[in-house]
């Protein structure tokens, strides 16, 4: 069957027959369908249907019908049927397991798979959820019907492996279908010790050691690389007795010794073929997790079992294969990723490491002497030849860092060291030499060692020994190596990054300033090395370097930034490293605010260097950069003093088209721009543009459409009542506010009513209290009286904030103090209450609730991928407070113009205040007015 649109409407048409209530109709069309099902493309045909169908109905029976081919075809589809389990089992699709086990009866092993295959995916999910009763009565539902069903399986399986022990094709099923039990052994355990599975642990664990230590010829496999079914199902044990060790360590205890006795053997006799890692790191984790637990403390406590271990497991497994030297050369980023980013989870390294870490939990003094043993040991053989011996001292090096690191973390490196083993000495004699060598070429691992070494101990070891590496950092920018020079960029940004006394940086810019030339200059070079040209840890080095050295750069950023220009320009035909963009953008942004802050003249500079790409990057709709090129404009403009320049003026009404809005990672940006372009240019706006009013109040009327872009519409809104003539908007004014009404009956959250509150107390600001009421009233009578009553008054608290706090309270004083109709009309009653809520806003805790359904609202209406907004950290915007001449301190103001309104109208104030205010807020309000050294007349 083709995927046609012939076809796709016959399958509509006799779909829509199998919902027909006469049977004459019906079943024709059900037999039909079933006799098509063994057709290519049937499944593709009704998944079509399911996705462009406009038809509910269709849509429905489509499903339907796909659920029951499924159903009858599991061998083929029990990926579709894990895809539909997660979304309907166990509510929708109770009789699942039922049909799941009746498949266990068939005898075939692929169907027997299949379900394997499907149950792993729908049960592996209890390995990470939440602890809640849905997931326990579902557990439960799950156990009831399969634990029993899946160990009798579990024992066939096993006694098949005995029977056809000499015929290798049923030998890879059968092991197939034994990883796939033990992978739902493990996720049916792992929440909880399950009372069915501690009954049949001794089942269960006999089995487990059996296939721990079996080995049959004909399940071994010539790929050196691959892992074999006999290796898969062995590492799978291992993870499933290490879970039984952490969790169930009472219930286990018995089995215990059996499994460390085979598990040991395991280690000792597994070559170092790469398709063994992860059956010899899961076993190493295995023991890891065994010897940092109080009760099997006395496995280990022999000094030869620790000497065993460390002979024969540790260093071993920690030697610098050729496997790791080939990544190292020929796929460096993913060495990087591993070693850096700590996605070496399943090395051997790793967990030999977390072994030396576990045992040094209980026996650190006796582990770091037999491996201080093993160190010299392996540093005078590097010593004897170095040139062929260089992988000794690797291993001595790693072992250092394994049995020194007591607690790391991303952020600072190590954060707990080993009081026992002297790091600084180590430094000096062993690690330092390396870095002095003249040839950054030579022993490249080794050189990767030292400088990873600076980073992980960066804490430990004293700043001057720090000041002295920061040259042969800077030195290693240049070695051909990838990871070398990768690793010394990354090692100068997180030493840059180190905070001493008073929080400020560990090295100022004075100490590195003899360095500087070369600095820069290495790290640019750097990005020219073969393979660097995106190197995000050389951009981020770049990026700190500014930052540190702040003024020291600026004789050098009229060749920096053509550097970066060049670079923003070849990475703009085809952005492929956000990390790499966004670190760029941030050096450009440092380069900008370092020279303006000393010059502000040299802004134009930077826009001759700049605009030129930034054009080609918008003409070229480059989607990754548009939002970050609206951010540096915005630094850009916001860095000119008077009159916007011509040039931005022309780019002004193309920012308005509505293209750009529909892009949600454009929206932060292009409103910060025009925020930039209001407070710059309101006037050049309001004489040479006002023909783009409009467009720009469309905009704000877009926005604030949207629940996750309200507050956005705000910023914009609140700038052109701000700066914006008020002549050029007054036409406009009260169309805004019946939009804002309109939106809060159709669609009231918290963060739009905090945003409103404040912008209706900058409007009374700005416009004066009087004309707040008027335009109220004038849209509907009394309008006025509500806002207050059923906004302003009990809503005020929930506002957040210091200069919105500010705004709400200096706008509410107008209110009460400058607006005659709140002393003599019927608003009068709501004067009380309002004083009441400031004091509430000035005292009280913020309102911080927000309503359940509320929670999710940032994920609406994005329609597919979409560019995400980054903030560029270095762009930021000053916060502005727009009261901040006028007002400084809102608690005295309110005293003042309280005492300015009585004077006006003698005697009204204090009566309205000491017959309705409460004790507590009248208290508050004497404090204001001592403080205001004024009284209520």
């Amino acid at each position: 069957m083709e995927l046609s649109d012939a076809n796709l409407q016959t399958l509509t048409e006799y779909l829509k027959k199998t919902l027909d209530p006469d049977p004459a109709i019906r079943r024709p069309a059900e037999k039909f369908l079933e006799s098509v099902e063994g057709n290519q493309n049937y499944p593709l045909l009704l998944l079509t249907l399911l996705e462009k169908s406009q038809d509910n109905v269709i849509k429905v029976c489509a499903s339907v019908t796909f659920k029951n081919y499924i159903k009858r075809n599991w061998r083929i589809l029990s990926d579709a049927i894990s895809i539909i389990g997660r979304e309907d089992f166990p509510q929708k699709w109770p009789d699942l397991l039922t049909e799941m086990v009746n498949r266990f009866q068939s005898g075939d092993f692929h169907v027997i798979n299949g379900v394997l295959r499907t149950a792993h995916s729908l049960f592996k999910r209890y390995r990470h959820e939440f602890k809640s009763n849905e997931l326990w009565t579902e557990i439960k539902l799950v156990l009831d019907a399969f634990a029993l069903p899946l160990t009798n399986l579990f024992k066939a399986t096993i006694e098949l492996c005995s029977t056809h022990a000499n015929d290798a094709s049923a030998l890879r099923i059968l092991f197939s279908s034994l990883i796939l039990i033990s992978k739902l052994f493990y996720s049916l355990n792992f929440q909880d010790l399950p009372e069915f599975f501690e009954d049949n642990m001794e089942t269960w664990m006999n089995n487990f050691h059996t296939l721990l230590t079996l080995d049959n010829k004909l399940l071994q496999t010539d790929d050196e690389e691959e892992a074999g079914l006999l290796e898969l199902l062995k590492s799978q044990i291992c993870d499933n007795a290490a879970l039984y060790a952490q969790k169930y360590d009472e219930e286990f205890q018995r089995y215990l010794p059996r499994f460390v006795t085979a598990i040991w053997n395991l280690l000792v006799t597994t070559g170092q073929e790469v398709k063994y890692d992860l059956l010899v790191s899961n076993a190493i984790q295995f023991l890891a997790s065994v010897c940092e637990r109080p009760h099997y403390k006395n496995l280990f406590e022999d000094q030869n079992t620790l000497t065993s271990i460390c002979e024969k497991v540790i260093v071993p497994n920690m030697e610098f294969r050729a496997a790791d030297e080939e990544a190292f050369e020929d796929n460096s980023e993913e060495y990087i990723r591993r070693d850096l980013e700590g996605s070496d989870i399943d090395t051997r390294r790793r967990a030999a490491c977390d072994l030396v870490r576990g045992l040094c939990k209980f026996f650190e003094g006796p582990v770091t002497g037999i491996f201080s043993g093993y160190v010299n040991s392996m540093l005078q053989e590097y010593a004897k030849n170095p040139s062929v011996n260089w992988k000794h001292k690797d291993a001595a090096i790693y072992l250092v860092t394994s049995l020194a690191s007591k607690a790391q973390t991303q952020k600072h490196g190590i954060t707990q060291a080993n009081e026992l083993v002297n790091l600084t000495e180590f430094f000096v004699n062993h690690i330092l030499p390396d870095l002095k060598s003249a040839n950054v070429n030579e022993f490249p691992v080794l050189k990767a060692d030292g400088i990873k070494y600076i980073m992980i101990f960066r804490n430990q070891v004293p700043k001057e020994h720090l000041l002295v590496s920061i040259p042969l950092l800077i030195n290693h920018l240049q070695a051909e190596s990838i990871v070398v020079h990768t690793y010394a960029a990354h090692a100068l940004e997180r030493l840059f990054t180190m905070r001493g006394p008073n929080n400020a940086t560990l090295f100022t810019a004075a100490e590195i300033a003899p360095f500087v030339e070369i600095l820069l200059t290495n790290l640019f070079k750097a990005l020219t090395l073969p393979g660097s040209s995106e190197n995000e840890y050389i951009m981020k080095a770049i990026m700190r370097s500014f930052s540190l050295l702040q003024e020291a750069i600026i004789p050098y950023i009229p060749t920096l930034i053509t550097q970066l220009t060049q670079k923003l320009l070849a990475v703009s035909k085809n952005p492929s490293k956000p990390h790499f963009n966004h670190y760029m953008f941030e050096a450009i942004c440092l380069s900008i605010r370092i020279t303006c802050k000393a010059n502000p003249a040299a802004v134009v500079n930077f826009e001759e260097a700049l605009f030129l790409v930034f054009t080609e990057i918008l003409q070229n709709d480059v989607q990754e950069f548009i939002p970050y090129v609206f951010q540096v404009m915005s630094l850009l403009l916001e860095t000119h003093k008077n009159d916007i320049p011509s040039s931005y003026m022309a780019l002004f009404p193309h920012l308005l088209q509505p293209v750009l809005w529909e892009r949600t990672g454009n929206i932060p940006a292009l409103v910060r721009l025009l925020q930039a372009f209001l407070e710059r240019g309101s006037n050049t706006i309001a004489s040479a543009a006002a023909d783009k009013i409009p467009g720009l109040l469309g905009v704000f009327q877009k926005l604030i459409a949207s629940k996750a872009n309200d507050h956005q519409g705000f910023y914009l809104l609140n700038s052109i009542i701000e700066h914006m003539p008020p002549e050029s908007v007054d036409q406009y004014r009260k169309q805004i506010f019946i939009l804002l009404f309109q939106r809060l009956q159709n669609s009231k959250t918290t963060k739009f009513i905090k945003s409103f509150l404040v912008f209706i107390n900058l409007y009374c600001i700005k416009y004066g209290a009087l004309a707040l009421q008027e335009i109220f009233d004038g849209i509907q009578p009394k309008m006025f009286g509500m806002v207050l009553e059923k906004i302003i008054i009990p809503e005020i608290q929930k506002v957040s904030g210091n200069v919105e706090k500010k705004i709400c309270a200096v706008g509410i004083t107008k209110l009460l103090t400058e607006c005659p109709p709140m002393m003599d009309t019927e608003y009068t009653k709501l004067w009380t209450p309002l004083l009441q809520s400031l004091i509430g806003l000035f005292e009280l805790p913020e309102d911080d609730t927000i309503p359940d359904e509320e929670h999710f609202i940032d994920i609406e209406d994005t329609p597919g991928y979409q560019t995400a907004f980054s903030q560029l950290a270095f762009a930021g915007k000053k916060e502005h407070d727009p009261v901040g001449q006028m007002v400084n301190n809102p608690k005295i103001h309110l005293a003042q113009s309280l005492h300015k309104l009585s004077t006006a109208c003698p005697g009204r104030v204090p009566s309205m205040v000491s017959t309705s205010l409460n004790a507590e807020a009248l208290q508050y309000l004497q404090g204001y007015l001592q403080a205001a050294s004024v009284t209520l007349l």
